[in-house]
């Protein structure tokens, strides 16, 4: 069983949960996700020793809102990162993050490198040379569909995904699941405006400084067109020794596949043990 915790960052509080013993690995979320969805429920990671800290970002899951409807950049997210390290007594862990999730641990291993000792970047989709202005929109009215119609006004937003008939039923029903599990829905969609909008960082050149293991998790376009592979490839191609991993064509997304998630996590911990 998981020991439940909050953490205190920057007056709000911050739920989340531990289980597990060993080398520490810490799970961040998705945008409108919980921390159950990095690795899905899975408990491959505490069953191969591994003591595994999972939390529900600001305004998402059971986790307070931020004091203001701004305060859900990558800074703060990386702010709610480090809080939850020094109040759980951790010095350094392998950081696994799927998506916002991805990006937050991006911006910490920027700006606190020695408290890393391994990455596992799921399906990012930042990129910081794209004219970020026409996404906007459509973050927008997710937000506003959110606010005003809840789950269903939020997946009417969403609107039909461009993705095989096989793979709409799943995902119409993952975003009800998802939707469904956040104590404050009005600073989710506070969330929904403000993240996009944040810049984890400027410029490609920047994530060659991260010294250590790492994994890129990429899903193929055909099942997760929002996670663009090419994304996937440029931030393997960025970080210094950074492996690029993906499913095999037609299957289920690697992201989507909890134990296989879990296996990636423990040989970038392997890697990170056996590191000078």
């Amino acid at each position: 069983m998981a020991d439940q915790f909050t953490v205190e960052s920057e007056g709000i509080r911050i739920a989340g949960e531990e289980s597990g013993e060993g080398p520490v690995v810490v799970l961040l979320h998705g945008l409108t996700a919980t921390r159950r969805y990095v690795v899905m429920g899975s408990s491959a990671l505490q069953r191969s020793g591994h003591r595994v800290i999972a939390y529900d970002a600001r305004a998402h899951g059971h986790s307070d809102p931020a004091p203001s409807p701004d305060d859900y950049g990558y800074e703060r997210l990386a702010g709610d990162l480090l809080a939850t390290l020094d109040q759980r007594g951790v010095d350094r862990a392998v950081l696994a993050g799927s998506s916002m999730g991805a990006h937050t641990l991006t911006r910490f291993a920027l700006a606190h490198p020695e408290r890393v000792a391994g990455l596992v970047v799921i399906t990012p989709a930042f990129d910081p040379d794209e004219d970020q202005e026409h996404r906007f929109d459509r973050w927008d009215r997710l937000s506003k569909g959110l606010r005003e119609g809840r789950v269903e006004g939020f997946v009417e937003a969403y609107g039909t995904p461009p993705v095989p008939d096989k793979w709409r039923e799943t995902i119409d029903r993952v975003l009800h699941q998802r939707l469904s599990a956040h104590d404050h829905p009005d600073a989710l969609a506070d969330a929904l405006r403000a993240v996009p909008r944040s810049r984890p960082f400027e410029r490609w050149e920047e994530l060659e400084r991260i010294d250590a293991p790492a994994v890129v998790v990429a899903s193929r376009d055909e099942v997760d067109p929002e996670h663009p592979y090419a994304i996937g490839e440029r931030y393997a191609e960025a970080i210094p020794g950074a492996e690029l991993v993906t499913e095999e064509e037609g299957a289920s997304p690697l992201a989507w596949q909890g134990a296989q998630v879990s296996k990636v996590i423990s040989g970038v911990a392997e890697q990170a043990a056996s590191a000078p």
